[in-house]
């Protein structure tokens, strides 16, 4: 339905093997080699395993097919929970020896005639025996017998032998030990790369016509990775119900979520084998390759539902981009609320200074961010500078009987943030002023003495 919806050839997602697909891989392209370097040797047994669905029929498919050209009778056997008896008879069918023929003596001397006559012909003999796990110690240790036939001490017929991985504990076996010595070669086909996944989906779209139509964001194929776990049947699986959803809901993009609802229904209905998933899963943002697919259908919003949150490691602050960042007051700072509009000012004893050293900061709420003057703060909890104090003590002493002034108490004044706070009170004068005062009241006393005697010691004003 969907391949002709996106106008493929064929379906490129089938379930049942077609070497026609077959995608040569790391694991793949080592055990056809392996296969290959066996059947130059012509002799002995070789060995494929792996899970189910990595791809050992398909191997086999390719094969057959390649040597399709050469001089080999190939013989396919696929049912294996047979007796020792019942798998030869099924063999020698294979091969075209009479069905009447159901004697085992009869039947090993039937094939025996005929390996013979095609070895003078120049034609090799090939036994390939798939899902070769379910086959019992006596049916394999028949099968080596027929290994046995040979011709100018030359074996006749090669087998191959193809399993999951229960086939190898088979072979080692005590029961099997003659089998296993003639093991020529032997491959595991191990489940693709996360690469490789890539690479086989985009190999089986090209092999039917696919130009960029569904376009296939690259969040996708990781997504298909992990829950198919390098399967090759199972990225069949996965990939034909996802073409299939796009196409029902009439899409040319192929999204993040599409997978998370098509795992959704497999694992609901127990077809899906690979790993758990949760949300985090799907929160990757899809991006697509340039193509004119690509830009058929505009980008979609993006989910702020499955976005990370701060507690995730997420930034909780992402609608928040166009604000500006608000940073922390530092000491000589505080956030003030006066209740009105952000930028009008508030008059100051000191405007001068205040501009100078007081940098408003507009933000919300009609609060403002207001510097402390730092040479009233520092007027409020010091006595007076250094160098009018220097400048006082080059002076002479004053004569007048007044006492001489005291250094102003500087007061800052300060925003409240609760209440208002008093600066410290100023510092106690210094040991010098003390003497400084001391000499001036002694100075204005003699002063007043002198007087007091001029007049005679009066106290006219006094007794009046």
């Amino acid at each position: 339905m969907y391949d002709q919806f996106y106008g493929f050839s064929e379906e490129p997602f089938r379930l049942s093997p077609d070497h026609g697909f077959a995608y040569e891989h790391r694991a793949y392209s080592k055990a056809r080699a392996y296969m290959a370097y066996a059947f130059l040797r012509a002799e002995g047994f070789v060995m494929v395993t792996g899970r189910p669905g990595t791809g050992k029929t398909t191997l086999i498919g390719a094969l057959v097919d390649q040597l399709a050209g050469e001089n080999v009778t190939t013989a396919n056997l696929v049912c294996t929970q047979l007796g020792a008896d019942d798998l030869l008879k099924v063999v020698a069918d294979e091969f075209g020896i009479d069905p009447a023929i159901t004697r085992k003596g009869e039947l090993l001397q039937a094939l025996t005639r005929r390996f013979k006559a095609w070895q003078r012909e120049g034609q090799r003999v090939l036994l390939i025996v798939d899902e070769a796990q379910d086959l019992s110690a006596p049916a394999m240790e028949e099968l080596r017998l027929l290994t046995n036939i040979q011709v100018g001490g030359r074996p006749i017929l090669q087998i191959f032998l193809l399993g999951q991985p229960e086939l190898r504990e088979l072979i080692l076996s005590p029961q099997l030990e003659q089998v296993h010595q003639r093991i020529v070669a032997a491959s595991h086909l191990r489940p693709l790369e996360a690469e490789e996944t890539e690479a086989y989906i985009r190999h089986r779209l090209e092999r039917v016509g696919w130009q960029g139509d569904p376009a296939i964001s690259t969040a996708v194929y990781p997504l298909i990775y992990k829950f198919s776990e390098g399967v090759p049947r199972r990225i069949n699986l996965i990939c034909s119900r996802l073409f299939l959803h796009c196409a029902v809901e009439g899409r040319h993009k192929v999204e993040v979520a599409d997978v998370k609802e098509v795992i959704g229904e497999l694992q609901e209905e127990n077809l899906a084998a690979g790993s758990g998933f949760t949300a985090r899963d799907f929160r990757a943002k899809d991006s697509y390759e340039p193509g004119p697919a690509a830009a058929a259908e505009p980008a979609g919003e993006p989910d702020t539902a499955d976005s990370p949150v701060s507690g995730d490691g997420g930034d909780s602050r992402a609608g928040q981009a166009d604000e500006p960042p608000v940073s922390s007051p530092s000491p000589e700072a505080r956030i003030v609320s006066t209740g009105k509009p952000p930028g009008e000012e508030e008059p100051e004893e000191d405007a001068e200074e205040q501009a100078a050293t007081c940098r408003p900061v507009a933000a919300a709420g009609g609060a403002r961010v207001v510097s402390m003057p730092i040479r009233a703060a520092a007027r409020a909890s010091k006595p007076e500078p250094v160098q009018q104090q220097q400048t006082a003590e080059q002076e002479p002493p004053p004569v007048s009987p007044r006492l001489p002034p005291v250094a102003p108490v500087h007061r800052a004044v300060e925003e409240r943030d609760t209440a208002e706070r008093r600066t410290p009170d100023p510092a106690p004068t210094s040991r010098k002023d003390r003497s400084m005062l001391v000499a001036g009241l002694l100075v204005a006393a003699s002063i007043g003495l002198v007087a007091w005697a001029a007049s005679g010691f009066s106290l006219g004003p006094l007794a009046r």
